[in-house]
Formats: structure tokens, sequence, C-alpha cells
């Protein structure tokens, strides 16, 4: 895509062309293609069409019904932010008493949107052209350009002054290529420069990956991590008065909102748990159920808060899976019912299966080399019960544990 192509697809003959494509998307894309064509479009058009069909497509996952009418890249949408995650950071911001808010390095907009729509008056700032023109072409047709405005330039030189918040997401791929950068020194904006907007703006929060090294953190900065649904989404750094205490793990479910209402603002705080990151969970032996915290849990190093919630402790210091006399509802962990409690053996594993007729199994590892497919593989499977098998440590020891899922 260039500011070319985007323009093309702005004009009523472009925007018919989005359509007829969106009709497309999902199917053979050679045949989608040479149908477009033999309507007469030009070939250049219709590709053009086809793309942003398809990533309007996929992209519905994260933004809902918006994504029919905004316009994307494949590495723009998979650093975008989910709309759940976004609006609900707009609407922290918001609930702060945040009125304007500069983004700096804005992407295809997706939490300048969500702020705008919290009625934040967003600055956007976006250093490459060609997606500083989709950011704001989303804004338009999101009907937010009044509170929203793009402007492509160096983020480093936006002057801060002119707002009371500032959010940072910097670039994590490297341009040209795609690549992931995982050494923060070597993001866009610099690292140095993200984490010193802390020390200028009150607000300031900045979105990292989820893998962010604690050592990083800066000094009396907040750091939260987000799952959605159960997967590990993203963490963010909430800078200066934002700082409401030292470790957050938020769990999200974009699930539970109804498809009617998947363009509706989602500002609910979801599930948190809180802590400082520092405590360590007691070790003790295998008990009846064991519980696998919300990878938001884990990377936030709050397994021991917990812990201390469930009356759980760990089999083995450094595996986060966690062991009870009682199976209690929590929504920071999955609980299973431990049948049998294995040394690894793949001869004894196979036969205790076998007697059961298991021929189906979920299989869950931490702390274990082997590769759940191969032992998969490796079982020969038959029969029609159904089983979970957590390979993991226990005292240091390589363990099978035998379970079945606890209802609700």
């Amino acid at each position: 895509m260039d500011l070319d192509q985007l323009a093309a697809l702005r004009t009523p003959e472009g925007s018919a062309a989005l359509a007829t494509a969106a009709g497309l998307a999902g199917g053979d894309p050679l045949a989608a293609a040479a149908r477009l064509r033999a309507t007469g479009m030009p070939a250049e058009l219709a590709a053009a069409a086809l793309t942003q069909a398809e990533l309007r497509r996929r992209a519905v996952g994260k933004f809902g019904a918006d994504a029919a009418g905004m316009f994307l890249t494949r590495a723009g949408l998979e650093q975008a932010t989910r709309r759940v995650v976004a609006d609900r950071r707009a609407a922290r911001l918001r609930a702060a008493g945040v009125r304007t808010l500069a983004d700096l390095g804005c992407g295809l907009g997706a939490d300048a949107l969500a702020a705008a729509r919290a009625g934040i008056r967003v600055y956007a700032v976006e250093a490459d052209p060609t997606t500083a023109a989709m950011a704001a072409a989303n804004a338009d047709a999101a009907g937010l350009a009044d509170l929203c405005t793009v402007e492509c330039g160096d983020a480093t030189a936006f002057d801060v002054t002119r707002v009371e918040a500032v959010f940072c997401d910097p670039a994590r791929r490297k341009a040209g290529t795609g690549r992931r950068i995982f050494d923060p020194k070597s993001y866009s904006p610099p690292w140095d420069f993200v984490t010193g907007l802390a020390e200028r703006v009150p607000y300031t929060v900045v979105k990292v990956a989820p893998g962010l090294d604690h050592a990083l953190i800066p000094a009396g900065a907040e750091a939260e991590w987000v799952s959605v649904d159960g997967d590990l989404v993203e963490a963010a750094l909430w800078c200066g008065r934002l700082a409401e205490l030292r470790r957050r793990a938020t769990l999200l479910r974009e699930k539970e909102r109804p498809p009617a209402d998947a363009s509706a603002p989602s500002t609910g705080a979801g599930h948190q748990l809180t802590g400082d990151g520092n405590a360590e969970a007691a070790v003790g032996p295998v008990r009846r159920f064991l519980y696998d915290p919300d990878p938001a849990v884990v990377r936030a190093h709050l397994v021991a808060e917990l812990a201390g919630e469930l009356g759980a402790t760990l089999g083995d210091p450094t595996i986060a899976y966690l062991y009870a006399d009682t199976a209690a509802p929590t929504p920071f962990a999955r609980c299973l019912e431990i049948t049998d409690v294995l040394p690894f053996s793949l001869k004894r594993l196979r036969a205790l299966l076998r007697e059961r007729r298991v021929g189906r199994v979920e299989i869950l590892k931490r702390g274990s080399a082997l590769e759940p497919e191969q032992l998969r593989r490796d079982l020969r499977l038959a029969g029609d019960a159904a089983a979970s098998l957590v390979l993991t440590r226990v005292a240091g020891a390589p363990t099978v544990l035998v379970c079945r899922p606890v209802a609700g």
C-alpha cells in the first residue's frame, strides 16, 4: 500500500471496489482477482482492494464491526491494540481526568480512536507517511476526525507541553523487513526517549511487549500485563500520576461481548490481581487440585498473591503450577483435578491410558522439554475417554499429572 493506492481506494470507484472485494475475501485470491478484473477494474486497484478486504476480515477479531471501514497494513494490524484493551485504557485515562492526549507513534490509530471515543482530544503522530494517512482515514471513517488529528512527523519532536497525557507504543518491528525487535533499546522511538516521557508529562502510558524484562521497568511505574480470553496480548507501563501500585494482571473477556454489540465501547475493568511482584509462594507436595494461572498473572509475577487467595502451594519453586486441597472458583487460573501422579515414564503412562481407554488428551507443560505432539504420537492412544496430561517438575523431578477438568 502506498499513498496513491490509498487515495484511489477512497474515491467512489475505490469504495465500490472495496465493497465487491469484501464479498470475495477468504476465498481463492487468484479467482477473486480474476473476477474483479473481469468487471473492467484496473489490476492495481483490484489488488489493493482485495488486500484491504482480506486484512479487514482478519481484523474483526481485534476491532469488531469497525474493521469493515478501516484501512490496514499487515504489520500495523499485528501490532495494533485490540479494541477491548484500547477502550479500557482510554476509560482509565478519562477517569483520571485526562482531556488532551498525544499518541506518539500511533500506527493505524487503534488507541487514538479509543481515546477519542472516550471524549479525549487526541493529537496523533506517526513517522510513516502512508500509515499516518491511514490513521487519519480511520479517524474520518469512525466519525472522530474532530477529536483525533493525525500528523506525519517525528514523535520525538512533538511538543508535549501541549497535552496533559502521552501514550506511546514504540515500533517493535524493523522497518522494511517486519522482523520483531526484542531489544527495547532498538525500539522506535528509542527506549530512553520513551521512558523519559514520564519525567516530562504527568500522565504517561507506554505499551510494551509482554515479555519485557522486569529490570527495565522504570522506578515508580506501575507495570500491567493484560490477557484477553486467556491469551497474553500486551503489557503497559503507567507512569507519573497514573501509577497506582507496582504490578497488575488484568484479564479481559472479548468473547463475553454479544456479536450485536461488537462495535460498542468495552470499558469494564475485567478481573484484576495486584501486588508488588516480589512475594514468593510456599512450596509443598502435589495435592488434589492443580491451578494453571493465567499468563498475565505469571508474567506480572503475581503467582504468590494468587496462591494466597487459593490456599495453594507450588510443587516446584521454579514452576508456576499451584496445588490445593479444594477447588475454589477463580478467574485467574484454570482448575484441574489430579487423578494420578507419575514419575515420567512413557511406558508406564501409555499403559495407564490404555487401561482407561483414553483416546483424546490435552497436553499442558511447564518445565518440561518434551514436545506435546511427539508425545501424543508416542502414546498411540485408542479409546473413547479423554484426559488432561500435565508435564512438569515436582521437587525438581520430571513428573506427569493425569487430570480431569473441574466444572465451572
